[in-house]
């Protein structure tokens, strides 16, 4: 027990000694930027400082006369860890001030000045400077109190720092066409972003923090593409080995370091691997033409998504699948990836004029369709897989868990079956299944080059009206629960899948495949085509069976005679027209005469009658006081007579 909390107690002490200094920039930004821009973000800190400084005793008192503080030592930081978030406000106020001066150039469609840059260039001079002030002084490790980790991050964060300056300070200019030129103007921005992005990812492997993760993915590897494409380097070379070939070299104590925390930093191993022993293709294969993969971030992605199907078809080959909604997400985020990465270089290509006839645009064309096709293929196999067996084909039912308590009696319960409106509640979830997969496959035809392949589009027709026949004959299933009576509209609608199945039938029986696919996706097996085709066909029949012989039931003349007799007698209802022309005589009145209720007109007493006036009522007598009578005698008294009063009496 003492040796559990203590070294419950040595955790709780590891964790507070951390200073989270990635986690709690990222935080600050994505909080102040959700709500408002940089200038927003630039007053917060302003705010922030204003009152850190006041709780550190760093303040100038109101009315007093400003004296310089002095600066923050290693010693303040070992006593107060909130000294290490001062310096990290002040960096990234200096930044956000100069991210407010690059968007509001940029809003106005003016453009930025060459003192506007210089302006925004110092700024982000001096948030490196404070960053780098924080790492000197993280770095006395005696009296600061920090751990190797923050030291690391510390680094990290004023090598991007020193980065973003560089960037901001030649990313104006135009590029140039002398390599050597470009590789020398560049190489101190590569070498910047590359030691940030070893540290983040070597801390990333030995803390499993995705904040660090997502930081490199969403801020580092773009610059590093951006200033590698400045510097000529192909687009093939990845950011991986670009920030391995320009780590800083007189960084040595560093490297040390972190190969201890990643042995894998610095080796020699091919970038073209990433985690999971996939390696990244070059090239892809899309019906019947090839194209060449010539950004790596596409490659990587697609390696990704390759990854995780082969994860996501051991997970369905295992018996406890739970939750099947969710384990579809991981191979739909990579294929977002992919589709993400294809985009965003057609944009680049776009920016620089490449025209559509170049082979460059015309294969990002190609791999766009097919990431597109397969990111469509994998949300379409996940709502196959929440349909059901068959996609729907029957309706199964499902027996209600049995309690496992005893009656009352001490008898067992029985078993019942499910219930009409579960049913209708599970073809309901179904419909909306099978929107969204039609929906899905209309998206595709969206997508750039889609209808230029005759072929192709056919297929998807074919696709779209098997799920289409599988739609109409669910809904013909809630029609027959809804109303068993009633079976035209269920017929109705079985004769429309029948339609549907027949099409999905002759387009793609030469092209399914023999076997079921796993894990689900777009393709569709001879087999299920043809369960498909005679499932309906034999609904049809059984349904069109129901509709003639309640046809018939109707028609004859016991359901007449029937009818008259368990109908209201005619005198109920003389203002009605029987349609025919003909008026039955058979049920004039009801005879014998039964007892029936008659609707009459509401009595309710008032009981406040008497204190209510209401209209037209005379109002009620009211006994005569004395000061009634008293005045009346008073108007009785006659008036004096003569001039002014003298009158006689």
């Amino acid at each position: 027990m003492l040796r559990s909390l203590k070294s419950a107690r040595d955790t709780k002490e590891t964790f507070e000694s951390r200073m989270n200094i990635t986690k709690f920039v990222v935080s600050h930004r994505e909080n102040a930027l959700l709500i408002g821009d940089y200038k927003t973000y630039q007053h917060q800190l302003t705010k922030q400082l204003a009152s850190l400084r006041k709780k550190l005793g760093r303040a100038t008192p109101k009315n007093g006369k400003y004296t310089k503080k002095p600066a923050v030592t290693a010693e303040d930081i070992g006593r107060n860890h909130e000294f290490v978030y001062l310096l990290l406000l002040s960096a990234e106020r200096a930044y956000a001030h100069a991210m407010s001066m690059k968007s509001g150039g940029t809003e106005d469609g003016t453009g930025l000045s060459s003192a506007t840059r210089l302006h925004i260039a110092s700024r982000i001079n001096k948030a490196a400077n404070h960053a780098r002030q924080l790492a000197a002084l993280l770095s006395i490790q005696e009296l600061s109190t920090a751990t190797e980790t923050d030291i690391l991050e510390a680094k990290a964060y004023a090598y991007a720092f020193a980065g973003a300056k560089d960037l901001e300070k030649h990313g104006a200019d135009s590029r140039s066409s002398d390599i050597e030129v470009q590789r020398e103007k560049w190489a101190s921005c590569l070498e910047s972003f590359s030691a940030s992005r070893v540290i983040y990812v070597a801390l990333f492997k030995s803390t499993k923090e995705d904040v660090l993760k997502e930081y490199v993915a969403s801020t580092i590897d773009p610059s590093i593409r951006f200033a590698a494409y400045q510097s000529h380097i192909p687009r093939t070379v990845t950011p991986v080995t670009v920030s391995r070939k320009y780590f800083p070299k007189d960084e040595k104590e560093l490297m040390q370091i972190l190969q201890k925390l990643d042995p894998t930093a610095f080796s020699d191993q091919k970038a073209a691997e990433i985690d999971g022993g996939a390696e990244v293709p070059n090239r892809i294969k899309w019906r019947s033409r090839t194209a060449n993969i010539v950004d790596t971030s596409i490659g990587q992605a697609l390696a990704a998504v390759k990854i995780e199907t082969g994860r996501l078809q051991a997970i369905l080959r295992s018996d406890d699948v739970k939750d099947k909604y969710t384990i579809y997400d991981p191979v739909l985020i990579a294929a977002q990836d992919a589709v993400d990465a294809t985009r965003h270089a057609i944009d680049d290509h776009e920016k620089e004029r490449v025209s559509e006839s170049d082979p460059r645009m015309q294969e990002l064309r190609i791999i766009n369709l097919a990431v597109n096709y397969e990111l469509i293929g994998w949300r379409v196999g996940r709502n196959r897989e929440l349909i059901g067996s068959d996609d729907g084909m029957k309706l199964s039912n499902t027996p209600i868990k049995r309690q496992n308590r005893l009656r009352k009696d001490g008898k067992i319960w029985a078993e019942k079956s499910e219930g009409k409106g579960r049913k209708l509640v599970r073809l309901r979830e179904r419909i909306v299944l099978y929107n969204a997969i039609l929906q899905s496959l209309d998206s595709v035809k969206d997508v750039p080059g889609a209808m230029g392949d005759p072929a192709f589009v056919g297929e998807l027709e074919g696709k779209k009206a098997y799920f289409q026949a599988l739609k109409c004959l669910n809904l013909s299933f809630s029609h027959t629960l809804v109303s068993p009576p009633a079976h035209k509209h269920a017929l109705a609608l079985i004769i429309r899948a029948e339609q549907f199945s027949s099409q999905a039938k002759e387009s793609l029986l030469g092209l399914a495949p023999s076997d079921e696919a796993s894990p689900l996706r777009l393709e569709i097996s001879k087999s299920r085509l043809t369960k498909l085709h005679n499932l309906i066909k034999s609904y049809h029949l059984q349904t069109r069976a129901l509709v003639e012989l309640q046809d018939h039931l109707n028609n004859s003349p016991m359901a007449a005679r029937n009818i008259v007799v368990s109908a209201e007698p005619r005198m109920e209802s003389p203002d009605d027209y029987t349609g025919k022309g003909d008026v039955g005589l058979v049920k004039l009145v009801e005879w014998p005469p039964k007892l029936k209720p008659i609707p009459l007109k509401p009595l309710f007493f008032d009981t406040a009658w008497n204190y209510v006036e209401y209209p037209g009522k005379a109002p009620a007598a009211t006994a005569i006081t004395k000061e009634d009578i008293d005045e009346a005698k008073k108007e009785e008294k006659p008036s004096s007579k003569g001039w002014f009063g003298f009158g006689r009496r």
